[in-house]
């Protein structure tokens, strides 16, 4: 036993060390660690796309682009700067002449997730958004993880000074394009949901999530849930009961239906009951890029039969390739499938993929649907126009 004044004794002051290396190892972790995780599993692709043409450059300016889905809510990111990570941010934006940004609300993914079958009885986005110390009512709901990105992106446009807006309804899409036509300096964002699994098993949670903003609900995301089967699931099974009351509920509200990694029984019951449009918010084509996570030629023709929209996503397991030609041909394909008023981009930025571009560097989609002989007036479809029409159409009053 040591008295006072002396040393303490070496197994202390190792044991003290050890402590004191471990508390700074974890703080340095929940820093850093998550933005880590980020950076690794969101990057673009390492290529040097030749200069796009004054042909590419001068349409680009004139465009009004939609991209459907991107992830960026889930990460810890100030979307109000310019990052050096990531895909989405509103300086990115705004360059890349993105007028409207759906932002997608992940809430749950499992270990080892895979296109091919995946349970639903792990979570790796528990961890991360303790790390990230989101509010404790996140760590075991998912209905409260889907309401605080909401919250997330609800503060982030009152912060924005205007650079960015929420969008609810139809008449508040309307007027936000008003003013971008003479404010090239801004852009929008409206709310969706990545799998219902988020609705934990509660109808009323649809209501919940719409009163908080959110205008488009996927049904599935890697795994069966509560409203039906997940193209990456176990069973890969339709519409379940709960499913059919939360479509009708959803429908009833002027809500988006996304049937991104629906399984295959599953956009069949959809197209069967729905009598209006359905989205798929990312993916890609069998036709160039035949894998589970993309669709069939019939699945399209059934999509663009509800004046739905295909997004075509900007990443490797979208389209079987990592530049903007490769994504340019599928939407070449989607678009001789289902016609060029039912083809959108859905690029899964911040989506945990490598992506073909950031959201600042869309002149090089434009450029490569040019390269692929689509007309100008053909890509002011596929970059906007078309999703801005749906949007129009189901949006609430």
């Amino acid at each position: 036993m040591s008295r006072p004044g002396d040393a303490p004794p070496l197994a202390h002051r190792v044991r003290w060390m050890v402590a004191w290396f471990v508390m700074v190892a974890v703080v340095l972790f929940v820093g850093a660690g998550p933005s880590m995780v980020a950076r690794s599993m969101n990057g673009v692709v390492e290529h040097t796309p030749p200069e796009p043409s004054e042909e590419a450059v001068r349409l680009h300016r004139t465009l009004r682009i939609v991209d459907l889905h991107s992830d960026a809510l889930l990460w810890d990111r100030d979307l109000l700067r310019r990052g050096s990570w990531g895909h989405v941010d509103v300086p990115r934006l705004i360059e890349g002449r993105v007028a409207l940004q759906g932002f997608t609300a992940v809430t749950k993914t499992p270990r080892d997730m895979n296109i091919h079958s995946n349970a639903g009885d792990s979570d790796n986005i528990t961890l991360l958004v303790v790390l990230q110390m989101w509010p404790p009512r996140t760590w075991r709901s998912l209905a409260e993880r889907a309401l605080y990105q909401a919250e997330r992106l609800g503060r982030l446009a009152r912060a924005s000074e205007g650079r960015l807006t929420l969008i609810r309804t139809r008449e508040a899409l309307a007027a936000y394009l008003d003013r971008d036509q003479h404010q090239p300096d801004i852009t929008a964002g409206f709310l969706g949901i990545e799998g219902a699994h988020a609705l934990e098993g509660r109808l009323e949670n649809v209501d919940r999530l719409f009163q908080a903003g959110y205008r488009m609900l996927g049904l599935t995301h890697f795994f069966d849930n509560e409203v039906g089967g997940s193209a990456h699931g176990i069973d890969k099974g339709g519409l379940t009961a709960f499913g059919d009351s939360v479509l009708a509920r959803a429908d009833s509200l002027g809500m988006l239906i996304d049937l991104a990694h629906a399984s295959a029984a599953l956009v069949d019951d959809v197209l069967a009951r729905t009598t209006r449009p359905v989205v798929v918010s990312h993916g890609g084509v069998r036709g160039t890029c035949d894998n589970r996570r993309n669709l069939s030629d019939h699945q399209l023709r059934g999509i663009a039969a509800t004046g739905g929209l295909m997004g075509v996503g900007l990443w490797e397991t979208a389209v079987c390739g990592t530049t903007p030609a490769d994504w340019a041909r599928a939407v070449r394909h989607a678009v001789d499938v289902m016609g060029v008023e039912y083809v959108a981009l859905g690029s899964d930025w911040d989506g945990a993929v490598t992506a073909i571009v950031d959201a600042a560097g869309t002149v090089h989609l434009v450029q490569a649907l040019l390269d692929e002989g689509f007309t100008e007036e053909e890509i002011r479809l596929v970059m906007g126009e078309n999703a801005l029409r749906v949007l129009l159409e189901v949006l609430p009053r």
